[in-house]
């Protein structure tokens, strides 16, 4: 009996990934929330209060605006679900995209990498990304948070660009999510809990905190509000290859994660009880914008495809096109390295499974063009077409 150690490593950190994510997106999402709903206090020298009801139980929170007059003997840190999220995201990162560099990280034909020079830039994003980003609040573009916002969406978008051009798309879009998350983690690590534990140090030492301790953590979390939709999107988006199988990849990931923005957007407005109309319509515009985008740019190819079906082809004129592209991965027994056994339970090696996955296919080999990865066998345009007229014509045998 054989264990396959890489795969069951990868589901227990993915799954750790999930939770501990779930656990800090709740946190950060219930946070913003609470401090949405705050009334002003009926007594006392809070600066908000609220009462709420929860499985069979009543809570009255209160918030200080700097600190309460006297710290109380047990006070609860929102950390470890932070930093949990991001080492669990980075070993994927290392796990998939960089131990499998060959497979899943590099594309030959937009740029001939090393798997030590794709890792290094791979690295060098995250950190560029960071210090870009804290430069960013720490100069004046920090005092306006929307400016700040759209020079940061700026920078990943150029990030997004050149990544994808280097690496093969699905790649660099799991590396725009790292850079986002690492930013995230970052102003919990380096900004947030380090300003609250002064906070905490001067209450015990008797001296008063400075209010800009709060104020800047505060910016951080609320930045990392609106970066949590966008994050998400990315973490499921290897699973729809029509959003990085489109010819401009990063377009759609602009789109899509704007559209997570205004969506967050309309959630803080709700809580605040002000009107969400004009936020709803842009973000519905934007995923509009997003599926028409990717709907038009597949008409040429459907065409080029419909002259194709034209012609008689057979399971004869494609199994070779899947032996040379596909079995090396799709088969009961894969002969790349890179896999022990045919990715997602995937065989391509015979009429029958073929022509049940035949619409799976379409959509990853045909129209979106991310299937093989990285394309190291070096699929063509004709082939891909052959494929899909051999699909479109009821795939005969």
């Amino acid at each position: 009996m054989t264990i396959d150690f890489a795969e069951w490593l990868n589901l227990a950190i993915r799954w750790l990934h999930l939770t501990a994510g779930i656990a800090w997106i709740g946190s950060s999402f219930y946070f913003i929330w609470l401090d949405n709903h705050l009334t002003p206090p009926a007594s006392g020298d809070a600066s908000g209060e609220l009462w709420a009801v929860h499985g069979g139980g009543f809570y009255h929170n209160q918030k200080y605006l700097v600190a309460p007059a006297q710290m109380p003997d047990r006070l609860h840190w929102f950390k470890w679900e932070a930093y949990f999220t991001w080492i669990s995201g980075f070993s994927l990162l290392v796990l998939i995209y960089y131990v499998g560099a060959q497979s899943f990280l590099i594309d030959p034909a937009k740029a001939a990498l090393s798997p030590a020079e794709a890792i290094a830039i791979g690295l060098a994003a995250l950190v560029a990304g960071w210090l870009f980003y804290d430069l960013l609040c720490r100069s004046p573009l920090g005092n306006n948070n929307r400016l700040l916002g759209i020079v940061w969406f700026a920078f990943l978008l150029a990030a997004a660009i050149l990544l994808d051009r280097v690496f093969n798309a699905r790649a660099a879009y799991m590396h725009i999510g790292a850079m986002i998350g690492t930013a995230m983690v970052a102003n919990v690590f380096f900004i947030i809990i380090p300003n609250q534990r002064k906070v905490v140090a001067d209450l015990i030492a008797g001296r008063t905190p400075d209010p800009a301790l709060g104020k800047a953590a505060k910016q951080r979390s609320l930045h990392n509000n609106y970066m949590t939709l966008p994050v998400l999107f990315i973490m499921i988006s290897n699973h729809y290859p029509m959003t990085y199988g489109a010819q401009r990849p990063w377009l759609v990931l602009a789109l899509l994660g704007l559209t997570g923005v205004a969506v967050r957007h309309v959630f803080n407005l709700r809580h605040r009880a002000q009107l969400t109309g004009a936020a709803m319509a842009l973000a519905a515009v934007l995923a509009l914008a997003s599926v028409t985008y990717v709907s038009l740019e597949k008409l040429p190819a459907a065409s080029d495809t419909g002259g194709a079906s034209a012609q008689a082809v057979s399971y004869a004129d494609i199994r070779p096109i899947l032996a040379t592209h596909c079995a090396a991965c799709h088969s009961e027994h894969p002969t790349n390295i890179a896999f022990t056994a045919p990715p997602l339970g995937v065989e391509l090696d015979s009429y029958d499974h073929v022509r049940a996955l035949s619409p799976r296919i379409q959509k990853v080999a045909v129209d979106s063009e991310i299937m093989p990865l990285g394309n190291t066998t070096g699929m063509t345009r004709a082939e891909r077409q052959k494929l899909g007229a051999w699909i479109a014509a009821g795939t005969p045998r």
